[in-house]
């Protein structure tokens, strides 16, 4: 697969950095001292940063190594996501996703959810042996596994790193059912493996979609795949017998809930078999965040319209936490909610979405071979 298939290389985004989703890296919520820096020493920096060409600075994405000792995550059994186990290789996403309600997790790594969460990224190298081990253990019982919930295991490190082809291998080796949430075309690298799981229906994809407008995708996910390219890896997915839903998420009010139908149709046109969506989530300081890009990225009129339809969703706030029924905190409430809701419903039906609504399963898991069990011991 060649450089053209991975769009977001060719994303250059004029933002606080050069192809960074964040301009603002807030201090973490979590510690008691902060530096605040006087805005005179600021602007001498963003001088000296700037380069002849007039485009801005570039922050390096720096990888930190986890030595965790363990892989699979257990979900808290209060939360509204439907599953219950998850493997993160990664912490923190390169991708940069302005809106991303992950950003937040990476405070308790002791980095501002802001510029760090797209450039101080965690690595856990070990994570492939680890998730043998796991596997392999005879309290494992073979339920379905999310491939990371929070940050995206095809980000741009991945070409380097592969550790989510290496967990990948481990849980194709012995059907361990499991799926991927992802924004980037480097899937189609592993298409041999998600169609080996696929066979025995214990693999599935979800490619997220916010928008079909390329210059608008640049600017909320300024590193990852461009939209053409997201639905070409549906289309070959799906042409290599993996079963892909699409996830409409986040809709974000006033400025891409009116693409729900085409975005629908693109997505079932390309081979989607599934489909679903989620509300905008501003969690902490995720609020500032938005509310700059907003600023800095969508004109004033458009983004004070954005900010209210936000606040109408939530109940006045631009975020509610609670979590009356499993939906408002994935999907708010009021009006435009129950609009977004009923388009959804009429054109999943007009496209053919959601009629295959079978669950991933277990029926054919093998234990893995592990050092402890491979040799001697595998004789018992």
């Amino acid at each position: 697969m060649g450089d053209e298939d991975f769009e977001y290389r060719d994303a250059l985004i004029r933002g606080a950095a050069h192809r960074r989703g964040a301009g603002l890296n807030p201090g973490n919520r979590f510690e008691d001292i902060r530096l605040h820096v006087l805005g005179e020493e600021l602007d001498r920096q963003w001088v000296e940063r700037e380069r002849e060409d007039g485009s801005l600075h570039k922050v390096e994405r720096q990888v930190f190594h986890d030595r965790t000792r363990t892989i699979i995550n257990r979900v808290s059994r209060t939360s509204d996501v439907p599953f219950d186990w998850t493997v993160n290789p990664y912490r923190g996403c390169e991708h940069g996703c302005i809106y991303c309600f992950a950003r937040p997790y990476h405070e308790f790594l002791g980095f501002s959810c802001g510029l760090d969460f797209e450039t101080k990224l965690v690595a856990k190298p070990e994570a492939p042996a680890l998730l043998r081990r796991e596997l392999a253990a005879l309290k494992w019982k073979p339920e379905p596994i999310v491939m990371s919930a929070s940050t995206d295991v095809y980000q741009p490190i991945e070409h380097e790193m592969r550790l989510a082809r290496g967990c990948l291998e481990v849980m194709a080796e012995c059907f361990q059912p499991v799926s991927t949430m992802t924004k980037s075309a480097m899937v189609l690298r592993d298409v041999d493996l998600w169609s080996r799981l696929a066979e025995k229906n214990a693999g599935r994809v979800t490619v997220t979609l916010v928008t079909l407008d390329a210059e608008l995708a640049r600017k909320l996910e300024p590193r990852a795949s461009a939209p053409s390219a997201r639905l070409r890896t549906i289309e070959e997915l799906t042409k290599a017998g993996v079963p892909v839903t699409v996830n409409v998420a986040p809709i974000i009010p006033g400025l891409t809930e009116a693409e729900l139908p085409s975005i629908l149709r693109a997505a079932a046109d390309a081979g989607a078999r599934r489909a679903a969506w989620v509300l905008l989530r501003l969690p902490y300081q995720t609020k500032d965040l938005f509310l700059d890009w907003l600023e800095r990225s969508v004109h004033p009129e458009r983004a004070k319209k954005v900010e209210s339809l936000i606040r109408q969703s939530r109940g006045g706030k631009l975020y509610e936490a609670s979590n009356r029924n499993g939906k408002d905190r994935r999907r708010g409430s009021g009006v435009m909610v129950e609009q977004i809701a009923q388009n959804f419903d009429v054109f999943t039906r007009k496209y053919g979405l959601n009629r295959d609504v079978r669950p991933l399963t277990g029926k054919w898991f093998r234990r893995p071979q592990t050092p402890e069990v491979g040799g001697q011991m595998g004789l018992w």
